[in-house]
């Protein structure tokens, strides 16, 4: 692909209610989109950055920097050199090696210039990923709320409106009794995870050890990213299986938490891997060791939900990830939404990622643009 430029918009994009974890809460979501320009197609891609580096390390203000002074220009130097056919995504993801980190900004623009190379080909991204499945199970992620009642009118809510799997976010001192209240109210037939978002240290393994008796799927990252030990330490202790997500932000890094012992579970999210190339090795690792994945999610708008839904498709994704339906967090969002019919949520058949903002919508949320040519 030939590409022209790059454009970065800002999005706001209001939630539905605020989403609390360990690490905030969110009421409204500040969207960096990368549009990549070429001259027979483009491609969008999202940035799943939060407002401030409480998640990762990246924020979204940050992520708008490093892309314009030092991506942009190094997919600029390597159009430039002497790539008759233009770059693709594994020409971006080779060009941004050599900067440390980053991944979110990274991913944006990888995905951005993958989706253009699609669609100019009219292969959707299904097709280039290897995906085997037309529609995906969908979970649901609920935060952290104000009371138990609250709490379980919530998912009552959920399950009503047929969500596969539900996900429970914890903290110290919002564990236990949430978890037991919503085991008692649904049963033990509902698929139940909770994801505590680094929030614990290893000298909780015992308050931990107080959720095994209700038979959950999985505890998503209860220690620090970079705590692989711990987390291994933790498997020994406790019957629940581990996920490990924040500690995920490679195929190695895979491979060695596997290794260690550190997970059983797997949740792969592009943003946090750099993009849609890693993530598909990240699966392909895990598949090769037996060892289940979901796909995660950041709260995108339909640009990015269509690519997770598409990378949930794969054949190793064997639990349902948080693939909810866009009325799960925003009342109008920027491309037709994704609905939940039969608990499942369909894969894009369209070119590229197969959907694209409806315009007037886009241009409403809009709070500012800039253009980084390319040539």
């Amino acid at each position: 692909m030939r590409l022209e430029g790059l454009e970065l918009r800002r999005i706001a994009m209001p939630l539905v209610a605020p989403f609390r974890t360990s690490f905030g809460t969110e009421r409204e979501r500040d969207v960096l989109l990368v549009r990549a320009v070429g001259a027979d197609a483009e491609g969008w891609g999202e940035c799943v950055a939060m407002g401030a580096p409480l998640y990762s390390s990246e924020h979204v203000d940050g992520a708008a920097e490093v892309i314009r002074r030092f991506l942009a220009p190094a997919l600029a130097a390597a159009a430039a050199g002497g790539l008759a056919e233009g770059v693709d995504a594994w020409t971006a993801e080779a060009a941004f090696a050599p900067f440390k980190g980053h991944p979110m900004a990274k991913a944006a623009v990888e995905t951005a210039v993958l989706d253009a190379v699609l669609r100019a080909a009219g292969m959707p991204l299904g097709g280039f990923l290897g995906a085997v499945r037309d529609r995906v199970p969908a979970g649901v992620s609920v935060g952290i709320m104000d009371s138990v009642p609250a709490l379980l009118d919530a998912v009552a809510g959920y399950l009503d409106a047929g969500y596969l799997r539900i996900k429970l976010k914890i903290e110290p001192g919002w564990d236990v009794d949430p978890v037991r209240a919503v085991r008692e109210r649904f049963g033990d037939a509902v698929l139940l995870q909770v994801d505590a978002n680094t929030a614990y240290t290893l000298g909780d393994a015992r308050q931990l050890a107080r959720l095994d008796p209700f038979d959950l799927l999985l505890i998503e990252q209860p220690l620090a990213e970079d705590d692989v030990r711990g987390h291994a330490a933790l498997a020994r202790l406790i019957r629940t299986p581990i996920c490990l997500d924040e500690s995920i932000v490679s195929a190695r890094a895979a491979a060695d938490a596997i290794a260690l012992g550190a997970c059983s579970i797997v949740n792969i999210k592009p943003g946090r891997v750099g993009g849609y190339l890693e993530a598909r090795r990240v699966h392909d690792v895990c598949a090769a060791n037996g060892v289940a994945v979901w796909a995660g999610g950041m709260l995108e708008t339909g640009l990015g939900r269509a690519a997770n839904v598409t990378l949930a498709a794969l054949p190793g994704f064997t639990l349902p990830g948080d693939t909810s339906a866009s009325d799960r967090y925003y009342a109008r969002d920027i491309t037709p939404p994704f609905v939940l019919a039969g608990g499942h949520v369909a894969v894009p058949q369209g070119p590229g990622i197969g959907v694209s903002p409806v315009p007037d919508v886009l241009a409403e949320v809009t709070t500012a643009t800039s253009w980084i040519p390319l040539k």
